[in-house]
């Protein structure tokens, strides 16, 4: 059977090669057929996970979330010292120079990634902006967020901070961030299904031997993980989607 395997679409826009790169590293470590569906937005990607149809999946918050309480998925690992943090971001001109500055209506530029929305609502609360003051136009993704920031199609883009920081230079310096979040526990997580618990050993085996040789150093550093990977217990899952639940 060949084993399906996803990526979070807010991870895989701009890293796809990479992420086939792993795909066959998975395939040889675990001995076992393995497909990249490549997913490009969330709504297909929850089609998929409703359908029960992927096997492994590196997943955001509110998926991780979603597959653990509804679906009986198993963490496996997280991040070394990487939390998903959002932003908001205006063009320079803007005269927000605070979360405080903000001024009702706003037109957000943002993708459909429910944990960025979710936290940059959060950010703007200071000023007193709420659901009824935000009209969100839907990107594909990030760079389509900041073109559309920068045409002066939106007033402020909401954005994964790290795929901000990974904006070329040029599209960079017609953007300012206002405001970015420290929430530190929120982190996308390597799941396995449960019809699949007894390979969850082997999975977190080939993710933590990746840092052991310079190939799997230099995959980890294309996939934006250099710190490479730590278990992740079901006693963290259930922490961080308790926080998600606070937060929400």
């Amino acid at each position: 059977m060949t084993l399906q395997f996803a990526v979070s679409p807010d991870h895989n826009a701009a890293q796809l090669a990479p992420w086939f790169i792993f795909n066959t590293l998975l395939q040889q470590s675990l001995g076992r057929p393995c497909h990249l569906a490549a997913e490009t937005n969330f709504d297909s990607l929850r089609k998929v996970l409703d359908a029960s149809a992927i096997d492994i999946i590196y997943a955001n918050a509110f998926d991780t979330a979603f597959l653990v309480r509804e679906k009986g998925f198993l963490p496996v690992a997280r991040g070394t010292g990487r939390s998903d943090e959002a932003l908001v971001a205006v063009r320079p001109s803007h005269p927000a120079r605070t979360a405080h500055d903000f001024v009702a209506p706003l037109k957000i530029a943002a993708t459909d990634a429910p944990d960025v929305e979710m936290i940059g609502r959060i950010l703007l609360e200071p000023s007193g902006i709420g659901p009824s003051d935000i009209e969100i136009i839907r990107c594909p993704n990030y760079v389509l967020v900041a073109k559309t920031l920068i045409s002066a199609n939106a007033d402020a883009g909401f954005f994964l901070a790290e795929s901000f920081d990974n904006l070329s230079h040029l599209v960079r310096r017609e953007l300012r961030d206002v405001v970015r979040s420290k929430i530190y526990v929120i982190r996308h997580a390597w799941l396995i299904a449960p019809w699949l618990a007894e390979l969850r050993t082997a999975l977190l085996s080939v993710l933590m031997g990746m840092t052991k040789d310079e190939p799997g150093r230099a995959l980890l550093a294309e996939l934006g993980q250099p710190g490479g990977w730590e278990e992740m217990t079901s006693e963290d899952a259930e922490f961080m989607i308790d926080l998600m639940s606070t937060l929400v």
